[in-house]
């Protein structure tokens, strides 16, 4: 079972609907809490972060490109993981922000509401008791 609906997936990342991420990250960050270490998602929260920080400044044509990959390369890299890990948490992390994934594609925007998921997720999973 989806931890999220298509729907909201795209209100999130496209439209930037806030109401609906910080409801979505309060559902899927209490789920993965019992699931999920701190560890695991901190690793790929991290990865983001450092291609955030390429991506953030379109006067540098290079490094936004480079950021450009290394966010494309996060899913093959979040599937990868999933498969290695013991329990279901990265798995159905994957599950979510796979498909936030291609709703981003290139646009710096929706690459921004991507992290503001992301990062919200990991709020609710930790205040919800995420080891």
């Amino acid at each position: 079972m989806a931890l999220l609906s298509e729907p909201d997936i795209k209100a999130i990342i496209e439209d930037g609907n806030n109401e609906k991420l910080v409801s979505c990250a309060s559902n899927v960050g209490s789920n993965l809490a019992r699931q999920l270490t701190t560890s695991q998602i901190r690793g790929i929260f991290g990865s983001v972060r450092r291609i955030e920080l390429d991506w953030q400044d379109p006067s540098k044509a290079e490094r936004v490109r480079r950021a450009e990959r290394e966010f494309a390369l996060l899913q093959p890299r979040l599937a990868y993981q999933a498969r290695r890990e013991r329990g279901r948490g990265v798995e159905e992390l994957r599950q979510v922000l796979d498909p936030a994934m291609r709703y981003v594609g290139n646009d710096y925007e929706r690459f921004r509401n991507f992290v503001d998921f992301f990062e919200a997720i990991l709020a609710y999973h930790k205040a919800n008791g995420g080891q």
